[in-house]
């Protein structure tokens, strides 16, 4: 296999900053921990609602969460490492290839290989991921309290998981692959407008189609809180029309809400662990169901607004960043036997009043158009990278630095560009885009605010990291890189001065 000097220093280059992200990452880390391992007191401005029990609880389900991410950290880098080294990416694309000639397909058939490929790499990265995710489930998550799943819900539903992702990516893959194709000079906007368009058609069709089969949306039954969610959303003009319950307590602790759904037609999701007096009983059609997470459709019209900052957007960050594994979205299975409830649990959740403080925040993302800012700002930046992407594709030093001697797959062009070439842009995006969500969170918290919700908020917010047990201090460093909410002190204490109006 013959590399020149440029093609090594392509790749060294690669590697380089691969590592030197792992290290800023894994120092970032340190920041945290060794913060969590000095304080053993409950910050002053919590005493009066924080007890010391579970401010320890909070602290050891922190460093628990640290050490795993920092093990599991090192193995993603590790791992990156050695199939950039060996070239095990040109060697499963020939893998895929040979698989074909068994069925009479040569090398020709560009796009079939591809997605062979791509099923290939799905495969490896479930596997080889599946340790580490049984290990935070079933230990972690299990010791402290929040897995409510069963070994077979888990496996279930990864494989459900794994069949939709594929069943939905790979048509649209082979449709971006032949766009890039046959598009000639312009493929660029082609491509741009295609997954513009798919984008948008996936906010309508993972609400009707997609999230049913992981999740069971039941109505806010009738009462003073459906009422008051009403009269909330008309007196800001939003265009409720349904409004949902997911029973996530059927798999995790966890709680949130979100909103999603196109122009005139919002929808407003609640976990029933935000609920703190929300009767499952009394639901008759919640027998089978489960919690909808970070794979809530988003968009310039439906993207989720979370109102709290969840450690797995750092364990996600940190996949992209080491290369990451295919298949993890959190979005959960149906149809299987959940693990009794703990007889012990303390009653969890927000007052109706609370309740109505998120949704005010949530409403605030909705009505100070983040969303659609969000969009335009993802729109400009992949129609950019297909302009770049139409600059390099041709380049034959980076498809061989990467051990493609004799082949320029368009896919494995995307991959090279997108994942490797791009790293140094990609960190400094997120970077810009973790700050700017964190001003979008206070001015949606300024919004609550407005509406007369800023006690309640507080409240809310204080009730809801004690329940998700959300280590409240934080290293300014390690939250100025990681955190796209702000951390829970700045946010009390921004809600207490007059930054917010």
């Amino acid at each position: 296999m013959a590399i020149d000097l440029e093609e090594i220093n392509i790749l060294r280059s690669v590697l380089i900053f691969l590592w030197v992200v792992y290290l800023w990452e894994t120092y970032l880390s340190y920041r945290q921990r060794k913060l969590c391992c000095s304080v053993h007191e409950v910050p002053s401005e919590l005493k009066d609602v924080l007890d010391k029990e579970t401010f320890e609880k909070t602290r050891l389900y922190l460093l628990d969460r640290n050490t795993f991410r920092f093990w599991r950290g090192l193995y993603v880098q590790l791992e990156t490492t050695v199939i950039l080294i060996l070239f095990g990416i040109p060697f499963l694309w020939r893998q895929s290839g040979e698989f074909l000639s068994y069925f009479n397909y040569n090398e020709g058939y560009e796009i079939t290989q591809s997605l062979v490929f791509i099923i290939f790499c799905a495969l490896f990265g479930t596997s080889t991921n599946l340790p580490w995710s049984l290990y935070s489930t079933f230990v972690i998550e299990e010791r402290h309290g929040f897995n409510k799943q069963t070994v077979g819900f888990f496996f279930k539903d990864l494989a459900k998981k794994l069949a939709v992702a594929l069943a939905i990516g790979l048509p649209l893959i082979a449709v971006l692959i032949y766009i890039i194709k046959i598009g000639g000079t312009y493929f660029f906007l082609y491509a741009w407008l295609f997954i513009f368009i798919v984008s948008l058609l996936m906010i309508t069709v993972y609400a009707d189609y997609i999230a049913p089969l992981f999740d069971r949306f039941t109505p806010l039954p009738d009462g003073e809180l459906r009422t008051e969610i009403e009269k909330l959303a008309a007196s800001i003009d939003f265009p409720l029309k349904k409004l949902f319950v997911v029973d996530g307590s059927k798999r995790s602790s966890h709680s949130n809400a979100y909103f999603y759904g196109f122009h005139k037609n919002k929808r407003i999701v609640l976990f029933d662990t935000l609920l703190e007096d929300y009767n499952k009983s009394s639901d008759p059609s919640s027998s089978s169901s489960s919690s909808l997470s970070s794979s809530s459709p988003q968009s310039s019209e439906g993207a989720e607004a979370t109102v709290l900052a969840s450690e797995d957007e750092i364990y996600n960050r940190n996949d992209k960043n080491a290369g990451g594994n295919a298949g993890q979205e959190e979005t959960e299975g149906t149809g299987t036997t959940e693990k009794p409830e703990r007889s012990e649990a303390r009653k969890t959740g927000c007052n109706n009043q609370e309740v109505l403080a998120v949704l005010a925040h949530e409403l605030g993302h909705w009505k100070l158009n983040h969303n659609l800012k969000n969009l335009v700002i993802g729109q400009i930046n992949t129609l950019l990278s297909f302009v770049v992407f139409g600059l390099l594709m041709d380049n034959r030093h980076l498809f061989v630095a990467f051990g493609f001697t004799d082949t320029q797959p368009t896919f494995i062009g995307l991959v090279i560009i997108f994942q490797f070439i791009f790293s140094p842009y990609n960190e400094l995006l997120s970077f810009v885009l973790t700050v700017l969500s964190r001003h979008f969170e206070f001015q949606a918290d300024g919004f609550a605010k407005s509406l007369g919700f800023a006690a309640k908020l507080q409240s809310a917010l204080i009730k809801l990291d004690k329940d998700n047990l959300g280590f409240p201090l934080s290293d300014w460093l390690y939250s100025s890189w990681h955190y796209s909410h702000p951390p829970l002190l700045e946010r009390l204490a921004a809600l207490d001065s007059d930054k917010l109006k």
